[in-house]
């Protein structure tokens, strides 16, 4: 909500979840208590450019307990002497004034800090996923695999069919030699007789 000519907190409503808050460049001059009762999980609170004069409107911001960066930059209370030293002493949960803490150390930056999660993230994601290539040589191993595999089915099919070609040439040469041995044992049958009734005629001649 920074820069829309607020005026009060009155009307903020209940935002028990919310943790940053940019209040920035307004018309607010007090009622901060409100943010207490509102917004109790506040970490960060940016009321940079407003109207606060004097330390005791910045004291109702003690009740934000999780509270760990506060912006008055351009605020007519930043003007006091011992500004700095006044506001860390009166709220002590908080970590960065105006950008940097009680040995000008400067804040982080918010969405650095989620840059770097995200990198960390990215590089565990590719810890777990290998390094490149590996899974294109595997599917291309598979690949020749499978076309051996075909080959030799191939070869074991053509095996089978020529073997049963020549086994049904072999049962054919049978069947003809089969059938030469019935003639000639039909033709030997006749043979007998024809004989038995000569041999019967003789004997009784004998």
């Amino acid at each position: 909500m920074a820069n829309v000519e607020l005026t009060s907190l009155a009307k903020l409503p209940t935002l028990s979840k919310l943790r940053k808050l940019e209040l920035s460049d307004n018309v607010i001059s007090g009622g901060l208590e409100v943010l207490a009762e509102r917004c109790p999980n506040l970490t960060y609170l940016n009321l940079s450019g407003n109207k606060i004069k004097d330390l005791s409107t910045v004291e109702a911001l003690q009740n934000l307990k999780n509270l760990k960066s506060l912006d008055l930059f351009n605020c007519d209370v930043t003007n006091l002497e011992d500004y700095r030293e006044s506001v860390f002493e009166l709220l002590q949960q908080i970590t960065y004034l105006d950008g940097f803490d009680q040995e000008d150390n400067e804040a982080p930056d918010s969405e650095d800090e989620d840059d770097e999660e995200g990198d960390e993230e990215d590089e565990e994601d590719e810890d777990e996923a290998g390094p490149p290539g590996e899974y294109e040589e595997d599917e291309d191993d598979a690949g020749s695999d499978l076309g051996e595999g075909e080959e030799e089915e191939e070869v074991g099919l053509s095996y089978l069919m020529k073997e049963e070609i020549q086994d049904e040439d072999d049962d054919d040469d049978y069947v003809e030699e089969g059938g030469d041995e019935e003639e000639e044992a039909e033709g030997v049958r006749g043979e007998k007789r024809k004989r038995e009734p000569e041999d019967e005629g003789e004997e009784e001649d004998d």
